[in-house]
């Protein structure tokens, strides 16, 4: 039986962008439950179109994709005054100095290591989007 959605979240547009469908999976099956509305994205090109048919409240971005990374499309992101308050969270399997500093600098709230856990997701959302 599945959890009770306790409404915190129920919602919520969140965009899951990975190039590895497991994680795009994991993620949105842990968002659903949560009564998140998920979008996913394989790459940068794919997120950047569903990002103006959706506007999601929150962006979690795989640093390492084909065609356009995760540095180059939370740049695009953020370089747009129309979704430029949106959070987007880097996710990475390198739990590298310079990669969270790279992601700070091109405009990311916050770094997550792969593989997340279900609190270190949730607790992002409630960080960046929740709080606010």
């Amino acid at each position: 039986m599945e959890p009770a959605v306790n409404g915190e979240l129920a919602g919520l547009r969140v965009l899951v962008i990975d190039d590895s469908k497991t994680i795009r999976s994991t993620a949105e099956m842990l968002l659903k439950k949560e009564g998140c509305e998920v979008i996913t994205a394989v790459d940068g090109f794919e997120a950047l179109a569903k990002i103006s048919d959706h506007r999601p409240q929150i962006i979690f971005v795989d640093i390492m994709m084909p065609r356009l990374d995760g540095y180059q499309t939370c740049a695009l992101i953020k370089n747009n005054a129309t979704y430029r308050a949106t959070p987007v969270i880097m996710l990475s399997s390198k739990d590298g100095l310079f990669d969270k500093a790279r992601g700070r600098v091109v405009g990311s709230e916050e770094y997550l290591t792969k593989p997340f856990t279900r609190d270190e997701l949730l607790g992002a959302i409630r960080r960046h989007v929740v709080a606010r």
